[in-house]
């Protein structure tokens, strides 16, 4: 089985698994999934989708982010940790969104990467979920289970994860597969042990087949 073939299996597994291929932190603009997402880094998507009601109710918009200090936002988001580089960012970022864009959220990965505190991972997150463009967001549980599965093998930088995934997963498949991950990374292949006995991959996965 090559691994073009292992991933559609695996692709429409997952789909009849999780039906829901949904974004676990809470958003209703696409600034606040730029915000959501920095403060995620080594931090709970639950955590920061309580920390962000408090951000938002004090300071509804990029401009409103822009014009207070850093400090007064690292205040209110400290609770996710890393909170003096969180707020730096999260204040770059939205100056930068008011300055530049006219508070909009571009939709090139170009022009999201020059955002501060945007990686790759955050860029391709709201390329998929924002403007519903091919996305492949490789967080630590996509790492992870691409590893297991054989999907890519032994690769854990994120970019050349994301290099890789790209050859074999279609463009328009990618950010949906990727939110999947996360809910089966939670719920079955966590990082502490692969529950094979009760995954929904076990006749497909490199892991469950050795």
């Amino acid at each position: 089985m090559t691994k073009k073939q292992r991933a559609a299996q695996i692709i429409e597994l997952l789909e009849k698994e999780y039906p829901l291929a949904d974004c676990t932190l809470d958003y209703d603009e696409a600034w606040k999934l730029l915000v959501s997402v920095r403060l995620a880094a080594q931090c709970t998507d639950a955590r920061v989708n309580i920390v962000v009601q408090d951000l938002y109710a004090k300071y509804p918009s990029p401009a409103a982010l822009a014009e207070a200090s850093p400090e007064e936002i690292e205040e209110i988001v400290k609770p996710c940790g890393l909170g003096h580089s969180k707020a730096r960012d999260i204040h770059g970022c939205m100056t930068m969104l008011v300055e530049q864009y006219g508070g909009r959220v571009p939709d090139t990965m170009e022009e999201l990467l020059k955002l501060p505190g945007v990686g790759r991972k955050s860029a391709n997150l709201i390329m998929g979920d924002v403007f519903g463009k091919p996305a492949i967001v490789t967080d630590t549980h996509c790492i992870r289970l691409v590893n297991r599965m054989g999907l890519v093998d032994g690769i854990k930088e994120p970019k050349k994860v994301e290099m890789e995934l790209w050859k074999i997963i279609p463009g328009e498949k990618g950010n949906d597969f990727c939110h999947r991950l996360v809910h089966h990374g939670r719920e079955v292949c966590t990082a502490r042990s692969a529950r094979c006995e009760r995954c929904c991959l076990s006749d497909v996965c490199k892991k469950a087949l050795k």
